[in-house]
């Protein structure tokens, strides 16, 4: 299965605080998609997947300042 969450308009820490959140609810194997423009994200996403055994299986830059990043569980 695979969720997406968008979390534009957030500063970090909170597109990491609402992906363990949505992480939490999906099943071994399912994809998070998650999209975020905090610029913090692109070095704190990755680092958080990788902190918990997470698989990052694609991040693209989808705008001049906006990202798009799949984990999955």
């Amino acid at each position: 299965m695979r969720t997406v969450l968008e979390t534009e308009g957030l500063v970090c820490p909170f597109p990491v605080i609402e992906a363990e959140e949505a992480m939490a609810g999906l099943s071994k194997g399912d994809e998070l998609v998650i999209g975020f423009d905090c610029t913090q994200g692109t070095q704190s996403l990755p680092a958080w997947a990788a902190d918990n055994g997470y698989t990052v299986t694609e991040f693209t830059r989808t705008g001049n300042a906006s990202w798009s990043i799949t984990v999955r569980k």
